[in-house]
């Protein structure tokens, strides 16, 4: 079976986000850059996919060369080769031309099953996944926490809003994942080792058939960002009893706060 799994890098959660001098992007001298979270279980769930049904797994990622050190560590967990697009072009495409992207190199590949995260946690937007699927003209299934595959089909629960969902589509497919899917396995030594091996393929949008007018512009841009508003500091309240505390609270949540 061959597997594909759409990567992201992203800032790890942990890092701490300043903006950048021209108000629409953030500081990335001291960010440490990571697998996307949400792509990290679909690495792990298409390694226990080829090692349930053999194959091969090839992940695929649009972004700069530094990328190829998420798909690097991709490969370690046991991933056999890795694909990335990096062309000046696809600097602030949106989540749309970045499926267009996607679904470009997908139709040059021999695929079975794609599987990508519901949503990158730096920009939030749910959208490439659905988007590779559509132009690929293959069946999507969303928010998956459990998949079955069962001859040339898949069957898969998913998450909605009030319970879950069992959808069953052919292969072909693609799918996206969910917290409680699995729990990525950490990289080991060997692993690591045999990762350097490994084949990374970096290609441009021309070695795809592609460029920037047929990727078309962003319909999004970001127009500035801020951050949060300092939060007020506490305030204790204080008194002789629990009664007085109680009676110094309703003034302060009446006169002050204004809220009764």
């Amino acid at each position: 079976m061959e597997i594909v799994v759409l990567l992201k890098q992203v800032p790890a959660t942990e890092s701490l986000i300043g903006i950048a001098d021209d108000g629409v992007s953030i500081k990335t001298d001291d960010i440490k850059w990571v697998i996307n979270p949400y792509d990290e279980f679909a690495v792990e769930e298409a390694l226990k996919i080829k090692e349930a049904h053999g194959g091969s797994v090839t992940i695929i990622s649009v972004g700069p060369e530094k990328t190829t050190e998420a798909i690097r560590t991709s490969l370690a967990m046991g991933a056999d080769k890795g694909i990335l697009i990096n062309d000046p072009a696809v600097t602030g495409c949106d989540g749309l031309s970045t499926a267009r992207i996607l679904a470009a190199v997908l139709k040059e590949i021999p695929f079975d099953l794609i599987i990508a995260g519901q949503r990158a946690v730096d920009d939030d937007n749910f959208q490439v996944g659905v988007a590779v699927a559509e132009f690929l003209g293959i069946p999507n299934i969303s928010m998956v926490i459990q998949q079955e595959i069962i001859e040339s089909k898949i069957r898969c629960h998913g998450t909605i809003d009030g319970g879950t969902v069992i959808l069953e589509a052919p292969l072909p497919a693609l799918f996206t994942t969910q917290r409680g899917l699995n729990e990525p396995r950490y990289t080991s030594l060997p692993g690591i080792m045999k990762a350097k091996k490994k084949p990374i393929d970096i290609k441009t949008l021309a070695d795809i058939g592609l460029d920037a007018d047929r990727i078309g512009k962003p319909l999004t841009r970001i127009v500035a960002m801020q951050t949060p508003p300092e939060r007020k500091g506490i305030k204790m309240i204080t008194g002789d009893s629990a009664q007085a505390k109680a009676v110094e609270l309703v003034r302060i949540l009446h006169e002050e706060a204004k809220v009764i």
